[in-house]
């Protein structure tokens, strides 16, 4: 238990859930530098507030970027993957240009997929083994 040391709660439920999502950039091109990087994790965490998420690790290279994040029930991945992809968007090609440049007749910055895997807890062998080993009513 002592990789659960962070479990939040909410209402009705207490929870330890991370996301492993990964954007690729439109096209596949090249096109952050690391200044483009930071501004983007202060864009997305700002936007995981807004989710009552918290983005725990942010990294990218020049044509994708990998977050992790920690989000409650509530909130569907696919929602929480929009937002983030669109408000980086719109606000990443609003304060540099170069990237409007770049993308001047897609008007996104994004490809249109992403990389969504759930991470953390126990490998499914172990988690089938602990049900199977419960002690059933007869």
């Amino acid at each position: 238990m002592a990789e659960y040391q962070n479990i939040r709660t909410g209402r009705h439920c207490t929870f330890v859930m991370h996301a492993h999502l990964v954007f690729v950039t439109k096209y596949r091109h090249n096109v952050f530098f690391d200044t483009h990087l930071k501004r983007m994790e202060e864009i997305m965490r700002s936007v995981c507030v807004d989710f009552e998420t918290e983005l725990v690790e942010f990294n990218g290279e020049a044509n994708h970027v990998h977050l992790l994040v920690n989000f409650p029930p509530k909130v569907a991945v696919s929602k929480l993957v929009n937002s983030l992809k669109g408000v980086s968007s719109r606000r990443l090609r609003q304060e540099y240009p170069e990237l409007v440049r770049r993308y001047w007749r897609a008007q996104r910055l994004w490809s249109g997929s992403y990389f969504a895997g759930s991470v953390g807890g126990a490998p499914l062998s172990v988690v089938r083994q602990y049900i199977e080993q419960q002690n059933r009513p007869l």
